[in-house]
């Protein structure tokens, strides 16, 4: 029986993103590429922690520590997994770095391109590893679904793609506490719902091909908001070389649809990507293209559908690559690679400009 090799995680914060990556961690599972050591847990209570690694790793050991500072000291970590609020990413993952560890930070990497390129340019000094954790883009169906558009070129030529992501959050009723009320902090749907929208848009409309060099889009941007929150974003996409679009929508006001992450549209049929919302697809259906005349009678022939169950939530694809990718000596993701990053975060500049959403970091 072969042996997994193993990396050791340090978990900074213990609040929902980090909980649900944790509990992933170390789910048993006969796919396993890599052996997940939950090292060590930073927070501001230690009692909380201690609640937080007996509910969502029990088997584990961590050591639970009151700061952060003392997960990226401590000899014994490999890798630091950063899922704190936004506008933390960007000093927690310096400090990591100075410290010369490998980092993994939750997405959106930081709150603008100019942080992101100050982050990696610190972790290139350094030496070390460090990616964003798109974790959308390691799961096995959203490779699939690649592979199939871009190389089986099942529904032909591509030329559009949407996608939208709604989650109703009664921002004016919460606490001036809550991040949601909190422009300093990077609250809003883009950052963290419309993220995703505009990366399946990504997905769908880029050339493979032209990686790592593809070139940004056009963007005709809106917003909408209340007092300094963005509330509602829209965004067109408009690829000059092939003439392909997206439309990429997010909003706080109402829940997006519960079974359509996605539409993705070429001259031979079309995709619609399905799950509860799209950061958590479990299926996708390929369509031949509709029949009967354009406004009346239309018809779709059967679908062939995909699907894939997740065994947890589904970080697990994304740790196992993170974890490969470091052991390799590598310095970046090889599904998640720096300039990618940039280029998200270079777009989502371009649209909060346009839509006059700015932050005190701007």
């Amino acid at each position: 029986m072969s042996v997994l090799p193993s990396i050791r995680w340090g978990i900074l914060t213990t609040g929902k993103i980090a909980s649900w990556y944790v509990a992933d961690l170390v789910l048993s599972r006969p796919d396993a590429k890599v052996r997940h050591i939950v090292q060590a847990i930073g927070t501001s209570d230690v009692n909380r922690g201690r609640s937080f690694a007996q509910q969502y790793c029990p088997e584990e050991t961590p050591k639970i520590y009151g700061s952060y500072e003392e997960v990226y000291r401590d000899p014994d970590v490999d890798i630091v997994y950063i899922g704190t609020p936004h506008a933390f990413h960007k000093q927690n993952c310096l400090d990591a770095i100075a410290a010369g560890k490998h980092v993994l930070c939750e997405k959106p990497f930081t709150l603008n391109a100019r942080q992101a390129r100050e982050v990696f340019e610190a972790a290139r000094q350094k030496g070390v590893f460090i990616a964003e954790a798109m974790w959308l883009r390691h799961r096995p169906l959203t490779l699939e679904l690649q592979r199939i558009l871009h190389q089986e070129k099942a529904i032909g030529e591509i030329f559009r793609a949407t996608s939208d992501f709604g989650s109703e959050i009664d921002i004016p009723n919460l606490p001036l506490d809550k991040y949601y009320r909190q422009n300093a902090m990077g609250a809003g749907s883009l950052l963290d719902m419309g993220i995703y929208s505009l990366t399946w848009v990504m997905l769908s409309l880029d050339d493979p091909e032209l990686a790592p060099n593809r070139t940004k889009p056009n963007i005709l941007a809106a917003q909408t908001h209340w007092e300094d929150i963005e509330l509602t974003t829209s965004a067109i996409l408009q690829y000059p070389s092939t003439g392909r679009q997206g439309i990429v929508t997010s909003t706080t006001v109402a829940n997006g649809n519960p079974d359509l992450l996605a539409r993705i549209h070429g001259t031979a049929g079309s995709v619609e990507v399905h799950g509860s919302c799209a950061s958590a697809p479990t299926a996708f259906t390929v369509y031949p293209p509709f029949g009967g005349e354009s406004g009346a009678n239309v018809t779709r022939g059967p679908g062939k559908r995909y699907d894939f169950p997740v065994l947890g939530r589904g970080f697990q694809y994304q740790a196992d690559n993170i974890a490969l990718d470091v052991l390799n000596g590598r310095l970046e993701s090889s599904i998640v690679p720096q300039s990618e990053t940039l280029r998200v975060m270079e777009i989502m500049d371009e649209i909060r400009r346009q839509g006059g959403t700015r932050y005190p970091v701007d």
